[in-house]
């Protein structure tokens, strides 16, 4: 399920989000991929910073996939707004666990989905949903040059 809003012709009327409701299975992380590859180039959002955004939103979607211990049928939700100089991702799911930023080891087989968020987005932060069921996990990018 996708919810969108437009923007009219004028150029003052951002920002632009959407939505996607995807179920917490493995071939949720390479459709939400897909649908914000789509989506940033309908905005017009820089190659670059699009390309960079499909990969922290696969970091994002796949934490929720693989850690977020949630019963059977829960969702993930993803969500990107685009203002006039940053696109926010953000993923919220059903488990009440905030990420803990480490430094895995060499030899450590997961770890690093968070210190290449940390590393890539301009901002990023975690914190529970305001209904009091799971957490929301957001990362920033800016879209105009500094």
């Amino acid at each position: 399920m996708a919810t969108t809003s437009s923007r009219p012709l004028n150029s003052t009327a951002l920002p632009h989000d959407i939505e996607w409701r995807l179920p917490r299975h493995p071939r949720s992380v390479g459709r939400a991929r897909t649908l914000l590859r789509e989506q940033a180039r309908l905005w017009k959002v820089p190659e670059d910073v699009a390309e960079t955004a499909v990969l922290l939103l696969s970091e994002l979607m796949t934490n929720a996939y693989r850690h977020a211990k949630a019963p059977a049928g829960r969702e993930i939700w993803a969500r990107c707004v685009e203002t006039d100089d940053r696109l926010r991702l953000t993923v919220m799911d059903a488990s009440d666990t905030l990420p803990a930023l480490r430094e895995p080891t060499p030899d450590d087989e997961s770890g690093r989905g968070l210190p290449l968020i940390a590393a890539l987005a301009d901002d990023w932060g975690a914190e529970p949903r305001p209904c009091g069921i799971g957490k929301t996990v957001w990362c920033e990018l800016r879209t105009a040059p500094r």
